[in-house]
């Protein structure tokens, strides 16, 4: 019988195409990774820097950075509406179309990044409910009250980075962002620990940086796209348009869904570190330590992700859905391949990778076991990111968060407090609570529920759009 891979192994066409399409979306990934790590990095450098100053520095900024975290990712979802709707434009060479949309999607998240700052001060209340120490409580508070100031700037700046990448134009973001990365250092070296002369201010330094970086993020985007042939003839900024709600209405309609997913994945994160920290450190240190690990490695199939989005609305935008399905599915296959990769590396290397973070024993060896069952989950994690991204380029956007916020929700939480916390009202709950286990094993469960719904998804979304 004959199978997809026997015809792809027979027919050098069928090659030939494969290999130019995974090529095509590399070139659109690679400077997004790139970008992407050195995103992470700046949260690497905050922690560090921070740390060094204090151990109270360090608590009083990762309580800011949580709430920076959850309102920034909740945003970036909200204000990625612009992706698929001008790769559409750009597919269809409805050029003209681009500038207004994008000036709107700017109006859009002005108003977003309002809320947001107003949502972050208003969530630093939570701390005063809080057995905090005095000095972590202000430092937490104040982190919240600077950083919340960079949220619409934060806002403006991602809509421009998806206008950007829908026109195949990622290399600007990446240099942008490995610049962004120096600037951190040198602004949280000099506030943090108050170099040449200026004032030492702790951990606040961290909140100063991150505000300081954005800002160049915005500027520096607008200066290179000012001067850029590839954005002359989709300028946005070449006029003044006032707000049209209608189209504020359509853009909120299409990007509230992504919002409200990464709010669900990142609350969810969020909530398991803090049910993981009543079993003590060395299990909280170990959930910390595997899942910075396996937040980097997911940058690769996230940067893919947000290719294939581009790709695939600009094949739908240029009329050709057989094209946009070939392509979506090329990039899932491109992304198991890589997580087969990284699940190996991982499984043979647990604990030489847990030694590079710690020297404790206890914290290496538990670390070791969680980093076997993110192994494990590399395969469902890739599949289910890279399928919502390649599903938003057909401008679907509700299912995909029905979707999240089951795996997570209804599947991975529930099942994380049954196994992790073992509570004695539950009669199938185990003998005795497995801690962080128990919720790596549960998020095995509740990714892979959203890798099997999300490429069904696909697969219908594909299908529907398809001649008939």
């Amino acid at each position: 019988m004959s199978t997809p891979l026997h015809h792809l192994l027979r027919h050098p066409a069928a090659r030939t195409r494969l290999g130019a399409e995974a090529r095509g979306l590399w070139l659109l990934a690679w400077p997004i990774l790139v970008g992407q790590l050195a995103y992470v990095g700046m949260a690497v450098v905050d922690v560090a820097m921070a740390g060094h100053a204090s151990a109270q520095d360090l608590a009083g900024v990762s309580l800011g950075v949580s709430i920076w975290n959850m309102l920034m990712l909740t945003i970036m979802g909200v204000v990625m509406a612009i992706n698929p709707i001008v790769a559409h434009h750009v597919g269809a060479d409805e050029l003209n179309q681009v500038p207004p949309v994008v000036r709107q999607a700017l109006w859009k998240a002005l108003g977003v990044g309002l809320v947001g700052c107003l949502l972050a001060n208003a969530s630093a209340l939570l701390f005063d409910q809080m057995a905090l120490e005095p000095y972590v409580h202000d430092l937490a508070v104040q982190f919240v009250h600077v950083t919340s100031v960079a949220l619409p700037l934060f806002a403006c700046y991602r809509v421009l980075y998806g206008y950007s990448t829908s026109l195949n134009q990622t290399k600007p973001l990446m240099v942008i962002a490995i610049v962004s990365l120096g600037i951190n250092v040198v602004v949280n070296g000099l506030l943090v620990f108050g170099a040449l002369g200026f004032p030492r201010l702790g951990g606040l330094g961290c909140a100063w940086a991150t505000l300081a970086t954005v800002s160049f993020n915005l500027c520096a985007l607008v200066w290179w796209m000012q001067r850029a042939p590839a954005y002359r003839s989709t300028w946005p900024l070449g006029q003044l348009d006032a707000p049209n709600w209608l189209q504020i209405k359509g853009l909120l309609k299409l990007g509230l869904p992504i919002g409200i997913t990464y709010f669900a994945e990142t609350s969810a994160f969020s909530l398991i570190a803090l049910l993981i920290a009543k079993f003590g450190s060395t299990q909280m240190a170990a959930h910390q330590i595997a899942l910075n690990f396996t937040s980097l490695i997911f940058m690769v199939p996230l940067s893919l992700g947000l290719a294939l989005l581009t790709r695939v609305g600009h094949s739908l935008g240029a009329g050709q859905p057989i094209q946009a399905r070939y392509q979506a599915w090329v990039g899932v296959g491109i992304g198991l391949a890589f997580a087969t990769l990284s699940a190996t590396l991982i499984g043979l290397l647990a604990t030489p990778i847990a030694r590079a973070y710690t020297s404790d024993a206890a914290v290496i060896a538990l670390t070791a076991q969680l980093l076997l069952l993110a192994a494990v989950f590399q395969l469902s994690d890739a599949t289910q990111v890279i399928a919502s991204c390649a599903i938003r380029g057909y401008k679907v956007t509700r299912a995909p968060m029905v979707v999240h916020m089951t795996a997570f929700w209804a599947f991975a939480l529930p099942l994380g407090y049954t196994l992790g916390i073992a509570p004695t009202w539950l009669p199938w709950a185990p003998a005795q609570p497995m801690a962080a286990q128990g919720f790596w094993i549960s998020l095995i469960v509740g990714l892979s529920v959203a890798a099997v719904g999300l490429t069904g998804l696909l697969r219908y979304v594909a299908r529907a759009h398809l001649p008939k």
